[in-house]
């Protein structure tokens, strides 16, 4: 390599370094305000929810995940509505186990046969909403499984006071009430080495950024599909579930829709868990490239600037590029230092997932493929999502023809 361009690789890998640590350390700081204003949000208000899940398959601990929406401490009446394409999906004897289990619960397993575009759950949860019986309408993963406060918690955010109109016009807004509410969430890993990166990187990468763009953006504008608990009302200003039938980042697109709207996006302190399949290493980078495009796609701006989260990444790439200078090995060691400092907090403070302490040694690995997947992810439109391959055209799905 020529020496001015070793030179600048160096400059390049030092800058990028220095500026993954700035924001981990802005992450700490967003994290912290997080716990600071946490509260466990309890409240007399406890409207009808209809909880709607989309299903295709068996996803691991589906049953488990099904039971714990049934456990709820919650004053108010609640209904589960489940929509399956076909009677034969494996799915429907999950939730005839689950009926069979809490008669004393409101459970019903609707069909719902219509494919109205391209994103099969979304068009699944536009038949069940028509058969919602109450106000609020709360829809997440059939994965997630969830506390006995869940509901109570959730639904305490919509009791919220709207934004107070003297920060209000401070931030020069009108006064908001809460329209939607959602969740951050931690991965439960099952078996294999992927997974478990997978779940890393939920706890130590993905919840982090979500903690930094709330405190940066002064609230959340975006939806997490962990939880999207919204007014029928507020859902209704949106154009309903229908215009998002297409749409890949279905539940960041609702969220946005709903703030664009008027509407408040509320981040409950109620944190749930999704399921992390045993992943092949080609599930997992199909996995994140589906992520990573759906981002670049929602947040083109935001997805250029995640340049800065691979700090750590940086620091290794920096100690080749300056032939183990004094100074990269220092880069390194506090970059090392500042990353596991944010994934503790994070990972183990905020969401309370007590595998990351035993997973930290994979930090390295885990970054450096996240790295990977972040600058493949600029290039392409294609991408796998349960067994059918789609391209990505503005955010929307585009059915591709298999060869």
């Amino acid at each position: 390599m020529p020496h001015a361009l070793a030179q600048a690789v160096e400059i390049a890998t030092t800058a990028l370094a220095v500026a993954g640590m700035a924001y981990f350390l802005a992450v700490l700081v967003a994290a912290r305000i997080f716990l600071h204003q946490r509260r466990a949000q309890r409240s007399e208000f406890s409207p009808g929810v209809s909880i709607l899940k989309s299903l295709k398959g068996l996803d691991p601990g589906m049953l488990e995940a099904f039971r714990s929406h049934c456990r709820q401490n919650y004053r108010g009446e609640f209904e589960l509505l489940f929509g399956v394409w076909s009677l034969d999906d494996p799915a429907v004897t999950a939730v005839e186990t689950l009926k069979a289990e809490f008669p004393q619960c409101e459970i019903r397993l609707i069909l719902c046969p219509e494919r109205l575009g391209t994103n099969g759950k979304v068009s699944t949860l536009v038949q069940l909403a028509v058969h919602a019986r109450h106000e609020f309408l709360l829809i997440n993963d059939s994965d997630i499984t969830v506390g006995p406060h869940y509901l109570e918690r959730v639904m305490a955010c919509f009791a919220s006071l709207p934004t107070p109109q003297k920060d209000a016009e401070r931030m020069g807004q009108q006064a908001k009430q809460v329209g939607l509410v959602t969740a951050l969430y931690r991965g439960r890993a099952h078996g294999s080495l992927p997974s478990r990166l997978e779940a890393l990187g939920i706890a130590a990468e993905f919840m982090g950024s979500v903690l930094l763009s709330k405190w940066i953006e002064r609230g959340m504008h975006y939806g997490l599909g962990s939880t999207l608990a919204v007014r029928r009302e507020a859902l209704e200003r949106t154009g309903g579930l229908l215009p998002l039938v297409d749409y890949l980042a279905d539940d960041y697109e609702l969220g946005a829709r709903v703030a664009r709207a008027g509407d408040r996006v509320e981040l409950t302190s109620e944190v749930v868990e999704t399921s992390v399949p045993a992943y092949t290493w080609r599930g997992l980078v199909d996995h994140q490239l589906r992520w990573a495009r759906a981002i670049r796609c929602s947040r083109p701006a935001g997805y250029a600037g995640l340049v800065v989260t691979h700090g750590l990444s940086w620091a290794l790439l920096n100690i080749v590029a300056s032939g183990l200078s004094p100074l990269s090995l220092w880069l390194l060691a506090l970059s090392f230092f500042l990353r596991l400092a944010q994934a503790m907090n994070v990972g183990a403070g905020v969401l309370a997932d007590h595998e990351v302490i035993s997973n930290l040694w994979l930090l390295p690995l885990r970054d450096l493929i996240a790295m990977a997947v972040w600058i493949v992810g600029f290039a392409g439109d294609t991408i796998v999502w349960r067994g059918e391959r789609f391209a990505l055209k503005g955010g929307k799905l585009v059915k591709v023809a298999q060869s």
